[in-house]
């Protein structure tokens, strides 16, 4: 299963020049992986670098999208809303442009509409970012919605 850059708008809410993924490679259940490849003129660079905010940011990206595709195929409506914490933030390393991230997450707990994933993000295996992620959705969980 892959969802490619053309179609990856329809499972997160944000639009060019803000899309940090560009496909999502994975979403099952116990995991969600997504890849980005940073290009020149990505917003978030200084000096060649992509800044650590822009890692949550393809973090939280590659969260919603998984957990879109997932609570499609239960034929709920896509989920919507937003960051409620970063925790465990650990920054190893930064990537450069023309770099592809790969970014896997996993999702460690749900209760109600509030989601705890792991996340973390490399280049070629090495680790660039890891964190914990709470996210909250403002339509997760109602049945019969199209």
């Amino acid at each position: 299963m892959k969802i490619g850059k053309e179609q990856i708008e329809s499972f997160i809410p944000h639009r060019a020049p803000f899309v940090m993924i560009d496909n999502l490679i994975e979403a099952a259940p116990d995991r969600f992986e997504t890849d980005f490849r940073i290009l020149p003129d990505n917003i978030f660079l200084e000096e060649g670098t992509l800044r650590e905010f822009a890692l949550i940011e393809n973090i939280s990206q590659s969260c919603a999208a998984g957990l879109a595709v997932i609570k499609s195929h239960d034929k709920e409506k896509p989920v919507s809303g937003f960051i409620g914490a970063v925790s465990k933030l650990k920054v190893y390393d930064l990537p450069k442009v023309h770099d592809t991230i790969h970014t896997i997450v996993t999702p460690i707990a749900q209760l109600g509409d509030m989601y705890l994933l792991k996340a973390v993000n490399l280049v070629k295996g090495k680790k660039l970012l890891e964190c914990e992620i709470k996210l909250v959705g403002s339509n997760v969980g109602q049945k019969g919605m199209e």
